[in-house]
């Protein structure tokens, strides 16, 4: 696939369900690649990308167009928020209160936030559980945080339609906190193999990266 295709196939997903392209914000996953590689897809209009380590960021992020949005997409730990802060325009995998604590320290108003929800249950993953979503707000909002909405990384599925019971249970707590958390609205869900199930069931952000880059390189430049 390229990244010309992986836009058409947005644009034919949103229409299938109804939606406008325009609903739906790529996020072009560069972790491991070049430089060469990233200006490669902002030349053809990209400017949404992707890193989920904060040494890599830092080291890209300095040498590329001003006018990119970052996303930060991995975990992050809490002694590397600094770092991030000052370079994102949203952080998708806020999950404990340290991490809060920690991306509220710094002058002004951090960047916004999704509430990473663990929708898959899966103890190696990071996330809140998808019970407790409703009082992680709740912390979260206290703590100043400015929650725009989840993101989650369902288990990984044999097919696509393996991950629609995830994005359906995602938008169904969305719908349900967004009554009492108003600003929680985005829904960060979907990946190369399922983008397009995900947009079906309401995504406004959905993370690619081999589909658009290919695989991954052993590191970065």
């Amino acid at each position: 696939m390229s990244y010309a295709e992986v836009m058409e196939r947005v644009v034919a997903a949103a229409s299938r369900a109804g939606r406008s392209p325009d609903a739906v914000t790529v996020v072009a996953v560069s972790k491991t690649m070049s430089r060469r590689d990233i200006l490669s897809v902002y030349e053809q209009g990209h400017r949404d990308f992707g890193e989920n380590r904060a040494g890599e960021l830092a080291a890209k992020a300095p040498g590329l167009p001003g006018d990119i949005r970052w996303h930060f997409v991995g975990a992050l730990q809490s002694n590397k928020t600094r770092t991030v802060r000052s370079v994102v325009d949203l952080l998708h995998s806020m999950d404990r209160r340290s991490l809060g604590k920690a991306w509220m320290k710094g002058h002004g108003m951090p960047p916004p936030v999704l509430a990473q929800v663990n929708v898959g249950e899966e103890p190696q993953k990071s996330g809140v559980a998808a019970g407790e979503v409703g009082s992680a707000l709740s912390w979260m909002v206290d703590m100043g945080l400015h929650v725009s909405g989840l993101m989650t990384i369902p288990p990984m599925p044999e097919s696509p339609e393996d991950s629609r019971v995830y994005f359906e249970r995602l938008r169904r707590i969305r719908d349900e906190v967004s009554a009492t958390h108003p600003s929680v609205v985005e829904l960060s869900m979907g990946m190369s193999d399922d983008f397009e199930v995900a947009i079906a069931e309401d995504a406004s952000v959905i993370r690619v990266g081999r589909a658009i880059f290919g695989p991954r390189k052993p590191t970065g430049e």
